[in-house]
């Protein structure tokens, strides 16, 4: 059966979205459609002023709505630990843990030359000049345990190392071939305890 043609244009756009397959993506739609309007123009504007005064933080690169994100701001973080993550989904799932009080730093990426990712699509340079004011003593590397989170991984320690700071890994308490995002809060605490020299 075809939809009336808003309808299947929403279908198609709903799956464009990350994990939501055809018939997940006609639920929603016809969610929305029984819901009431206000809901649907609520969601709407969300949507649709979602870049609006969002950008990346001066000095992490998290997702901030300020020049300086909230972790980057808090004089109680220590900037001798700094902990690189993937994306910026991925620092909040090392945030859950509550058990990092240090900073960030976040990639946008990972290396993975067959989608034309290469060090210079990802944010380097600035970790790179973060790291040359010498007050940080540690990097933990917390890529994903995938085939593109280790390649990132190996490629920032042999960059890193010759800058002096002490070059760690997280422990593969995460399991190999998923995301960060995924990892509940007690593997991803254990896998911060049990980093090592990488």
């Amino acid at each position: 059966m075809d939809y009336p043609a808003p309808v299947a244009r929403l279908i198609d756009e709903l799956r464009r979205l990350p994990g939501v397959g055809p018939k997940s993506a006609q639920r929603i739609a016809f969610h929305l459609l029984r819901g009431a309007r206000e809901d649907a123009t609520r969601l709407s504007e969300a949507v649709g002023t979602l870049f609006d005064g969002i950008r990346t933080c001066a000095s992490c690169h998290a997702i901030t709505d300020q020049d300086e994100c909230a972790i980057c701001s808090d004089p109680a973080r220590s900037a001798k630990v700094v902990c690189i993550v993937e994306e910026p989904h991925d620092l909040l799932a090392v945030e859950k843990t509550r058990d990092f009080r240090g900073r960030y730093h976040v990639l946008h990426g990972a290396l993975s030359p067959l989608q034309g990712v290469g060090p210079d699509e990802l944010r380097i340079q600035g970790l790179l000049d973060r790291l040359r004011s010498g007050e940080t003593e540690e990097v933990i590397l917390a890529t994903s345990p995938t085939v593109e989170g280790e390649a990132t991984a190996v490629y920032l320690a042999r960059l890193l190392r010759p800058l002096g700071v002490r070059v760690t890994r997280i422990a593969m308490g995460v399991p190999v071939g998923s995301d960060l995002e995924w990892a509940d809060v007690v593997t991803m605490s254990k896998a911060l305890e049990g980093r090592r020299e990488y």
